[in-house]
Protein backbone atom coordinates (compact mmCIF):
# COMPACT_ATOMS: atom_id res chain seq x y z
CA UNK A 1 0.00 0.00 0.00
CA UNK A 2 1.08 3.33 -1.10
CA UNK A 3 2.40 5.15 2.72
CA UNK A 4 1.45 8.57 1.35
CA UNK A 5 -1.86 7.94 0.04
CA UNK A 6 -2.59 5.99 3.27
CA UNK A 7 -1.44 9.55 5.15
CA UNK A 8 -3.29 11.66 3.18
CA UNK A 9 -6.45 9.66 3.78
CA UNK A 10 -5.67 9.62 7.28
CA UNK A 11 -5.47 13.42 7.62
CA UNK A 12 -8.13 13.90 5.37
CA UNK A 13 -10.37 12.09 7.43
CA UNK A 14 -9.00 13.64 10.74
CA UNK A 15 -10.26 16.96 8.88
CA UNK A 16 -13.48 15.17 8.52
CA UNK A 17 -13.35 14.23 12.67
CA UNK A 18 -12.90 17.80 13.21
CA UNK A 19 -15.67 18.92 11.06
CA UNK A 20 -18.05 16.45 13.03
CA UNK A 21 -16.86 17.95 16.75
CA UNK A 22 -17.75 21.50 14.91
CA UNK A 23 -21.03 19.99 13.81
CA UNK A 24 -21.80 19.00 17.12
CA UNK A 25 -20.98 21.86 19.11
CA UNK A 26 -23.16 23.82 16.70
CA UNK A 27 -25.62 21.34 16.87
CA UNK A 28 -26.04 22.07 20.43
CA UNK A 29 -26.10 25.68 20.49
CA UNK A 30 -29.28 25.34 17.73
CA UNK A 31 -27.00 26.69 15.40
CA UNK A 32 -28.72 24.47 12.49
CA UNK A 33 -27.88 26.20 9.06
CA UNK A 34 -24.11 26.13 10.54
CA UNK A 35 -24.31 22.59 12.08
CA UNK A 36 -25.67 21.42 8.54
CA UNK A 37 -23.15 22.93 6.63
CA UNK A 38 -20.25 21.76 8.97
CA UNK A 39 -22.12 18.04 8.88
CA UNK A 40 -22.23 17.94 5.49
CA UNK A 41 -17.96 19.06 5.21
CA UNK A 42 -17.73 15.94 7.51
CA UNK A 43 -19.01 13.97 5.52
CA UNK A 44 -17.54 14.91 2.55
CA UNK A 45 -13.85 14.91 3.67
CA UNK A 46 -14.34 11.32 4.95
CA UNK A 47 -15.27 10.61 1.04
CA UNK A 48 -12.12 12.28 -0.17
CA UNK A 49 -10.22 10.31 2.55
CA UNK A 50 -11.40 7.22 0.29
CA UNK A 51 -10.83 8.80 -2.68
CA UNK A 52 -6.99 9.64 -1.68
CA UNK A 53 -6.20 5.69 -1.20
CA UNK A 54 -6.73 5.81 -4.76
CA UNK A 55 -4.98 8.88 -5.32
CA UNK A 56 -8.41 9.78 -7.03
CA UNK A 57 -9.59 14.00 -6.76
CA UNK A 58 -12.12 16.03 -8.11
CA UNK A 59 -12.69 19.97 -8.48
CA UNK A 60 -16.68 19.65 -8.12
CA UNK A 61 -18.64 18.61 -4.88
CA UNK A 62 -20.84 16.60 -7.32
CA UNK A 63 -18.23 14.79 -9.20
CA UNK A 64 -16.45 13.60 -5.86
CA UNK A 65 -19.95 12.01 -4.86
CA UNK A 66 -20.93 11.16 -8.28
CA UNK A 67 -17.10 8.85 -8.68
CA UNK A 68 -17.66 7.54 -4.69
CA UNK A 69 -21.68 6.39 -5.45
CA UNK A 70 -20.47 4.39 -8.55
CA UNK A 71 -17.45 2.92 -7.19
CA UNK A 72 -18.30 2.62 -3.76
CA UNK A 73 -21.67 2.45 -3.29
CA UNK A 74 -22.88 1.03 -6.34
CA UNK A 75 -20.37 -1.84 -5.49
CA UNK A 76 -21.80 -1.88 -2.05
CA UNK A 77 -17.69 -1.55 -0.46
CA UNK A 78 -20.32 1.47 1.79
CA UNK A 79 -24.11 0.35 2.31
CA UNK A 80 -26.34 1.61 -0.31
CA UNK A 81 -28.13 3.42 1.99
CA UNK A 82 -25.34 5.70 2.60
CA UNK A 83 -25.98 7.08 -1.11
CA UNK A 84 -29.17 7.86 -0.12
CA UNK A 85 -27.95 9.47 2.46
CA UNK A 86 -25.04 11.51 1.56
CA UNK A 87 -27.70 13.08 -1.41
CA UNK A 88 -29.50 14.42 1.13
CA UNK A 89 -26.64 15.29 2.99
CA UNK A 90 -25.84 17.85 -0.13
CA UNK A 91 -29.01 19.04 -0.60
CA UNK A 92 -29.85 20.21 3.20
CA UNK A 93 -26.20 21.90 3.09
CA UNK A 94 -27.11 23.52 -0.57
CA UNK A 95 -30.43 25.04 1.37
CA UNK A 96 -28.37 25.80 4.24
CA UNK A 97 -25.81 27.46 2.46
CA UNK A 98 -27.70 28.85 -0.57
CA UNK A 99 -31.92 29.30 0.27
CA UNK A 100 -32.81 32.35 2.51
CA UNK A 101 -35.97 31.13 3.05
CA UNK A 102 -34.90 27.26 4.26
CA UNK A 103 -35.35 26.97 7.53
CA UNK A 104 -33.71 24.06 9.14
CA UNK A 105 -35.77 21.39 11.46
CA UNK A 106 -33.82 19.87 14.28
CA UNK A 107 -34.80 16.28 13.11
CA UNK A 108 -33.00 17.01 9.68
CA UNK A 109 -29.83 18.46 11.40
CA UNK A 110 -29.71 15.15 13.79
CA UNK A 111 -30.21 13.06 10.78
CA UNK A 112 -27.25 14.75 9.16
CA UNK A 113 -25.37 14.45 12.48
CA UNK A 114 -25.71 10.68 12.60
CA UNK A 115 -24.73 10.48 8.77
CA UNK A 116 -20.95 11.99 9.40
CA UNK A 117 -20.43 9.62 12.24
CA UNK A 118 -21.66 6.46 10.66
CA UNK A 119 -19.72 7.50 7.43
CA UNK A 120 -16.59 8.48 9.35
CA UNK A 121 -16.92 5.29 11.41
CA UNK A 122 -16.92 3.13 8.29
CA UNK A 123 -14.11 5.10 6.39
CA UNK A 124 -12.02 4.65 9.11
CA UNK A 125 -12.95 0.81 9.39
CA UNK A 126 -12.14 0.71 5.70
CA UNK A 127 -8.63 2.80 5.86
CA UNK A 128 -7.23 0.33 8.50
CA UNK A 129 -8.28 -2.57 6.08
CA UNK A 130 -6.57 -0.64 2.89
CA UNK A 131 -3.78 -0.10 5.12
CA UNK A 132 -3.26 -3.44 6.52
CA UNK A 133 -3.64 -4.83 2.95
Amino acid sequence: MDKKAIELARYRLERAKQDLQDTELLYKNNSLLSANNRAYYSIFHAIQAVLAIEKIDFKRHKDVIAYFNKNYINTEIFPKKLGRKIGQAFQIREDSDYDYKFIPKIEQTAYQLETARELIKLVEEYINKQENN
